[in-house]
């Protein structure tokens, strides 16, 4: 399809910077799906729907941009397990970013205006995307991926197939000596703790902390 339309469109009517399957629509001007975002209110009081507790919804990018959901805390994390499995806390609640893909959240200005933190895996690819999470929410914390959490859990670790050795801009000084060291194998080859590996009991431990946090 691709070709026939390169053949028989005008040059001008293709954006030749959109490549591959996910620019298909937006090179020959076609409306493309929306980005879909999935969340959970963590605080029954903050929840979108009347008449359930647990809810699980997924909004396209413009409607969960609008939301006024009055949520103090926003926890971010790329695994739909952990997603599922995060217990209540307050004034809080939880999106799901698979694969690390934050650009739809971007539209988003009620994430400036609460807590935001990123519970992603502890690999080179983990650091870059809470780094590239920074590029919009500067005030982004990291959740769970720090060296005592790595080293608690070393009978857990995997391989990193696909390690990043690029800089990172935008981490702290504790993040970026985590990072270096994997990056570097100074603790391993292509060492990987993923956040589902992490005991649940370790995790109640840290948001119960980032709670009260929050709550001071």
């Amino acid at each position: 399809m691709a070709e026939l339309l390169d053949a028989a469109l005008l040059p001008g009517s293709i954006d030749a910077a959109a490549q591959g399957l996910a620019g298909f629509a937006k090179r020959y001007g076609f409306l493309d799906k929306p980005a879909r975002i999935r969340l959970r209110m963590l605080d029954r009081e903050h929840n979108l729907l009347a008449g359930t507790n647990d809810q699980d919804v997924t909004l396209d990018a413009k409607t969960f941009a609008s939301l006024e959901t009055g949520v103090k805390t926003a926890v971010i994390t790329g695994n739909e397990i952990n997603f599922l499995a995060l217990p209540p806390l307050k004034d809080s609640v939880a999106i799901l970013a698979a694969g690390c893909d934050f650009g739809p959240l971007g539209q988003a200005e009620w994430l400036l205006r609460c807590g935001v933190h990123h519970w992603g895996d502890i690999d080179t690819r983990g650091f870059a995307g809470l780094d590239a999470l920074r590029c919009r929410f500067e005030h982004a914390q990291s959740l769970l991926m720090d060296r005592e959490t790595l080293l608690a859990f070393r009978a857990m670790w995997t391989k990193e197939k696909l390690p990043v050795r690029r800089d990172l801009a935008h981490l702290t000084a504790p993040e970026q000596a985590l990072y270096d060291d994997l990056r570097n194998n100074r603790l391993g080859t292509n060492l990987r703790l993923g956040q589902e590996r992490i005991g649940f009991a370790w995790v109640r431990t840290a948001l119960a902390e980032l709670e009260r946090r929050c709550a001071a």
